[in-house]
């Protein structure tokens, strides 16, 4: 089944790169694409980190690809965080605790992250 059959109204665009909004203050997420529990979203970092002692803990999957920039991503229970660099991406399982430790200051990180749901073996949303 297309997209376009799943419940898109029509074909859409578009450019990660282009239109970055000013993170300076503040991480900046933009939901690119919802449809049926997926989400893509486009995330604009510049300097952020999650707070200490603070840890993600989503119940979705997510594939996150790294589009520009740099970032530390530590996961729990790892003894080194993962460097992403442009091009670079990493598949967060639902539940896999992680934060990110760093991203460049002076430099927009872009991320294009892919959410999903998980399911049981009967295709049921868990």
């Amino acid at each position: 089944m297309s997209l376009i059959t799943a419940g898109l109204e029509k074909l859409k665009t578009g450019d990660l790169l282009a239109g970055v909004p000013d993170a300076s203050s503040a991480e900046l997420l933009e939901t690119i694409v919802s449809l049926d529990g997926i989400r893509l979203e486009r995330i604009v970092s510049k300097g952020q980190a999650t707070p200490t002692g603070e840890w993600y803990d989503q119940p979705w999957h997510e594939f996150v690809f790294l589009a520009a920039g740099e970032a530390l991503l530590q996961i729990e229970g790892e003894p080194e965080a993962h460097r992403l660099c442009q091009g670079q991406w990493i598949m967060l399982p639902a539940h896999c605790r992680h934060r990110v430790e760093c991203t460049l200051p002076k430099q927009d990180t872009i991320w294009l992250a892919v959410n999903w749901p998980v399911y049981s073996a009967d295709r049921q949303k868990v």
